[in-house]
């Protein structure tokens, strides 16, 4: 039997606060942490939701012994900083003090949130703004070689950016990276902070929801943004024993696939989701019912949820697993939400739980299936799927089976 990828430490940041402790109290209380921006300076805040994480750039910097005031960092990179430090919180450093592991990190818009500011810069013409030193931040990789080197780390370093999806394929690179024998382990995941680049990109689509959204709901009305990052490490089982780590779950499975229909929009057949779920299973070796919770990509957008709902349907019939989008707690959080959202499949094995799908209320009249509405407790769920479909169909299923 080949060996094993496991899942050996996490590190999370979101809406709804740092660590499994916060995350697991408001998923199980049903408490999002959606609300009007108070740090993101955009003329729609009033009008809009966003999993903001809340903690300003200057209480960030601090927390993490950096100056404050423009000190080089972006929102983004400090995001990124936070997850990580919890996740090598008990890492032995010296595992991770060369190129024999990897840092695969995942970004949409890089340093948006700070570049944009610029502007006000420029018209203002306050020379103490001091803006130019983010130039070099637009770049989505920025964050990871500063991750890399606030912790002084030398590893191989990637950069993915595939929109929505782009942690999830960072966790795949990461896997085939060590199946492959190029890496003893991986660092996996992504950032993502808000801008007001982002927020009118997503408002140009007509896809933004000013209440909550209601993914899944025949009445839903489009997503709610967020920000934050998430981090898995991934090494061989037997290394893991072997350093007498604790193992959290197994990556059995993982496919990714594309639709190549539209450049933001899915297969309205659900043809994309379905296989790459399909391709999924087939490399974990298990059959659709042996999956015990579907963590949907859910963004509660009209094409996506029918699309996503018809895969699923096909795939796994009328009696489908429990599943359910945890986007309406943490919103939408971009290239972070893959990453994310596995941490959130993985607790789900660990506690024995269905993380309820927020806000919904009406059956989708195209589906004879229905997302959790509710907190399940007391669940065998041995193996997770969860979903992550991006711009462009790309789309991506990983599996997570229980230890």
């Amino acid at each position: 039997m080949a060996d094993r990828i496991v899942v050996t430490s996490l590190g999370i940041l979101s809406a709804l606060g740092l660590g499994k402790e916060a995350h697991l109290h408001a998923l199980t209380r049903g408490h999002a942490g959606l609300q009007h921006p108070q740090f993101l300076k955009t003329f729609h805040a009033p009008d809009c939701l966003i999993g903001e994480v809340r903690m300003s750039d200057e209480e960030l910097a601090i927390s993490l012994n950096l100056p404050g005031g423009n000190n080089g960092y972006t929102r983004t990179t400090l995001l990124a900083l936070f997850a990580m430090r919890e996740l090598l919180q008990g890492v032995d450093e010296s595992l991770l003090k060369d190129d024999s592991f990897a840092f695969i990190n995942a970004n949409t818009v890089g340093g948006m949130c700070s570049v944009e500011n610029m502007y006000f810069d420029f018209i203002s013409n306050t020379p103490e703004g001091d803006f130019l030193k983010y130039i070099d931040t637009l770049d989505c990789a920025e964050s990871t070689q500063n991750v890399a080197k606030y912790f002084g780390l030398k590893p191989m370093m990637a950069t993915i950016s595939t929109a929505c999806s782009s942690s999830a394929n960072a966790l795949i690179l990461g896997a085939r990276m060590i199946q492959q024998g190029v890496v003893e382990r991986a660092i996996c995941g992504g950032c993502d902070a808000m801008s007001r680049f982002t927020v009118n990109g997503f408002l140009s689509l007509k896809n933004v929801a000013k209440n909550p959204c209601k993914p899944f709901d025949q009445n839903r009305m489009g997503l709610n943004l967020g920000e934050g990052a998430g981090y898995l490490m991934l090494e061989r089982e037997t290394d893991a024993k072997k350093r007498g780590a604790e193992i959290l779950a197994y990556f059995t499975g993982y496919a990714n696939t594309n639709d190549a229909y539209h450049p933001t929009a899915p297969s309205p057949d659900g043809a994309g989701a379905y296989r790459t779920m399909f391709q999924a299973l087939e490399k974990a070796n298990l059959q659709p019912e042996t999956i015990g919770y579907i963590n949907a990509h859910g963004t509660a957008t009209i094409n996506n949820d029918a699309a996503e709902g018809k895969a699923i349907e096909n795939l796994f019939g009328t009696q489908a697993p429990y599943f359910s989008s945890t986007k309406p707690f943490t919103g939408h959080t971009l290239a972070a939400a893959g990453s994310i959202e596995a941490i959130f499949s993985i607790w789900a094995m660990q506690e024995g739980k269905v993380f309820p799908n927020l806000n919904f209320e009406n059956q989708m009249e195209e589906l004879q299936i229905k997302p959790a509405a509710q907190l399940i407790s007391n669940v065998a769920v041995n193996h997770v799927l969860s979903n992550s479909f991006g711009f462009g169909g790309n789309n991506v299923s990983l599996v997570f089976s229980k230890v």
